[in-house]
């Protein structure tokens, strides 16, 4: 039975660990020094919350979630895929890791277009040739050096749940019957995740293969999973289709430790993630022209604040399109796009009057319309540690593809390259020869794990999923904090906006203000409403120490205590 539960303090969800069949979501904690963890899944915080109870940090508790959410939410969760990761430990230490998926070694430029030049998306969204070199088990071992715990315990959580099974709950389990012909496709043997009869809450999913290949990476370490019995598997299933990934990728993948993305906005101290996610930098540019407004001066989802906002969106995703790759690959223009002289002649074309033709900014090209999904975790630890981690298969499932034997499924992380510049990706983004495909390369990212620090301490932890819409609902977190001066629960769970420049179009969740979006309209603005924008997960400390930590209302996802 599942239970929805606003408390204070986390009682109820102390789970057995010989069973997982009582699900209980806890959307908003109170607490004071205390360790919380915000993810997705409430069995993913409470396997967090679990190893914080064990003498684990920050860094421990995230890896011990993401493993988890591989488990318990396989839509997003993952090993088969990547992600980024942005900490800030209590000593005033900033680091980001990008265990980000890299494309093969046979990866070529036009390798998804057709004999007449014309790119083929299918290819690039489904099946083994969708699927770059996975990086998050890698990601995982990176972290270990800040954590307190060794591996073999940080993991544990999670092949107890895949192990000994957990009971799906009414949304889980709509995605998988929605998503069954597609997982019947893509799959050359029959796979858990498809029965007779359709899924149901309450149904258990027991994933033996899943918890092997954990077995061996506790056991074995990274090698468990880049070499020997799993690499094997994972190559097999290349050649069950026109996979390319060879085991010599597998071996070869590293993880990149970049320097982390710093700006001031009204006196906090913004750290987020540096290219090749291009979330840090279009949050950087957001944040400041629209500061150029004195956003403060407006209420939420008023007009104007809506106007300010969505032209700096605007602005910031046609840069977006045009500079934003691989560091490694490209000349990274960061600090001249950031800049204020930059910003401000970019500003220039702004007016309340109307809205500005995305033509003025880009070059239009015409958009489809696709599905996100993404996971994203925060977690401040009793010490002040403070981890924000966003993961990604990339569509729902990824590639659909389950490597067999293996239990686990493979992203389809390489239509998140340009496959052919101008030629929007599955979320609308368009890229140029920046974001082009070469071996070994990482693709663009719209991922945006943050942490504000204000005084040099932590005061908010934040991110979400949702593709492109993820910059720009950790902008609208940060605006409805900062700015407006709400509570986390407001600022998570007020209906959202978001604008990527083409197509030149502000998406609205169904329940925003009608008054606005009338008043949008007479300025010029097309507005289309959606079912629903990210979910995200944030956590809030003041100067008294008092944790606010608030899980998105839009999903399961569930907050946990240490």
């Amino acid at each position: 039975m599942k239970k929805i539960l606003i408390a204070s303090i986390l009682i109820t969800s102390q789970l057995s660990w010989a069973q997982f069949t009582d699900i209980n979501i806890v959307k908003e904690v109170k607490v004071k020094n205390k360790g919380v963890v915000v993810s997705a899944h409430p069995l993913a915080s409470e396997a967090g919350a679990k190893i914080l109870r064990m003498g684990g940090n920050a860094y421990d508790a995230i890896t011990a979630t993401q493993y988890a959410l591989a488990v318990v939410y396989p839509q997003a969760g993952n090993i088969g895929g990547g992600g980024f990761l942005v900490g800030v430990k209590n000593s005033g230490e900033k680091f980001t890791l990008d265990y980000r998926e890299t494309a093969p070694k046979k990866a070529s430029r036009d390798m998804y277009l057709d004999k007449k030049g014309k790119a083929d998306t299918d290819l690039s969204q489904n099946g083994r040739l969708a699927v770059g070199i996975p990086g998050s088990i890698a990601g995982f071992f990176a972290t270990l050096k800040y954590c307190k715990l060794p591996m073999e315990k940080i993991i544990q959580p999670a092949i107890d749940l895949a192990e000994q099974g957990f009971a799906i709950t009414e949304q889980e389990a709509d995605m998988l019957n929605n998503n069954r012909e597609h997982f019947k496709k893509h799959n050359k043997s029959s796979t858990i995740f498809v029965k007779d009869t359709p899924w149901k809450a309450g149904d258990l999913l027991v994933q033996k293969d899943l918890a092997e290949t954990l077995k061996l990476i506790q056991k074995l370490g990274a090698k468990g999973f880049y070499e020997g019995k799993t690499a094997d598997l994972l190559i097999a299933e290349m050649k069950r289709g026109n996979g390319i990934i060879t085991l010599e990728d597998l071996k070869n993948y590293k993880v990149a430790e970049r320097k982390a993305l710093e700006f001031d906005y009204k006196g906090n101290n913004v750290v987020s993630m540096p290219l090749p996610s291009s979330g840090g930098l279009l949050l950087a540019q957001m944040l400041r022209m629209a500061s150029f407004e004195n956003l403060e001066k407006y209420q939420q989802n008023s007009t104007k604040a809506v106007q300010i906002m969505a032209e700096a969106e605007r602005r910031a995703f046609a840069d977006r399109a045009e500079y934003m790759g691989d560091p490694d690959f490209i000349e990274d223009k960061t600090p001249y796009l950031i800049s204020d002289e930059y910003l401000k002649n970019r500003w220039k074309s702004f007016s309340f009057d109307k809205a500005t033709p995305s033509s003025e900014v880009g070059k239009i090209i015409a958009q489809p319309k696709e599905s996100t999904q993404t996971t994203h975790i925060s977690v401040l630890d009793k010490d002040g540690n403070a981890a924000s981690v966003t993961t990604t298969l990339n569509g729902y499932y990824g590639s659909k593809v389950l490597v067999t034997g293996a239990g686990f499924f493979l992203n389809n992380e390489m239509d998140d390259f340009s496959i052919k510049p101008g030629v929007p990706n599955m979320f609308g983004a368009v890229g140029g020869e920046a974001n082009s495909i070469q071996p070994n390369k990482r693709m663009l990212s719209s991922m945006t794990p943050t942490i504000l620090l204000k005084n040099g301490k932590p005061y908010m932890v934040v991110g979400t999923p949702g593709g492109t819409t993820i910059p720009t609902s950790v902008y609208q977190s940060i605006v409805n904090v900062v700015d407006f001066k709400l509570n986390a629960n407001i600022s998570v769970n007020a209906p959202k906006f978001h604008h990527q420049w083409l197509p030149e179009t502000i998406k609205v969740e169904n329940n925003f203000p009608e008054s606005t979006i009338a008043e949008l309209e007479k300025k010029n603005y097309t507005i289309e409403k959606v079912k629903q924008i990210g979910k995200t997960e944030i956590i809030v400390l003041d100067e008294n120490g008092n944790i606010h930590a608030v899980a998105d209302g839009r999903g399961d996802d569930s907050v946990a205590v240490e």
